[in-house]
């Protein structure tokens, strides 16, 4: 059985490279891809932001400088959607809900960060359609960062490569 540590052909660890994504099991485009790329990725994870910054629900549980969480988002959503490992190739496997240990989440403010992510994709002009399958796949994700009740460490994370 191959070391789950070791460098799998994306040059990732194989653990990594086995995340899912929301790419697409027939083969078609991703939706990184029907989303416009990396470009558009990009428009839309600074135009969240931007509402983070002066939403007075979201904007007290995320750090001072946005800087390294909009690059690190913007990375982490170009491989869920499909695109380059990137993230992965710089911080390791997302462990998304651990990295979220130290922000108190509840259930108000997962929805809140959906509710402004639609508003950037409506704002970044995304179609409906794609809104509409993106924000459904992103819900379980955005509610599974919920720890507000939970017992669990509260030290950050910082850069740490995790497998």
């Amino acid at each position: 059985m191959p070391d789950p540590n070791e460098p799998g052909a994306s040059g990732v660890p194989r653990a990594a490279e086995a995340l899912p994504i929301a790419g697409e099991p027939d083969g078609g485009p991703s939706l990184f891809e029907r989303l416009g790329g990396r470009g558009a990725v990009e428009r839309i994870v600074a135009r969240f932001y931007s509402l983070v910054e002066g939403d007075p629900i979201l904007r007290p549980i995320f750090p001072a400088d946005l800087t390294p969480g909009r690059e690190k988002q913007t990375l982490f959503m170009e491989q869920w959607l499909g695109g380059e490992p990137r993230y992965s190739r710089l911080y390791g496997h997302p462990r998304l809900r651990l990295r979220h240990f130290p922000f108190v989440i509840d259930e108000r403010a997962a929805g809140r960060w959906l509710r402004l992510f639609a508003q950037a994709l409506r704002e970044e002009g995304v179609e409906e359609a794609l809104a509409s399958e993106l924000l459904a796949r992103l819900g379980p994700l955005a509610h599974h960062m919920v720890n507000a009740d939970g017992d669990v460490p509260r030290e950050p994370l910082g850069e740490r490569f995790l497998q």
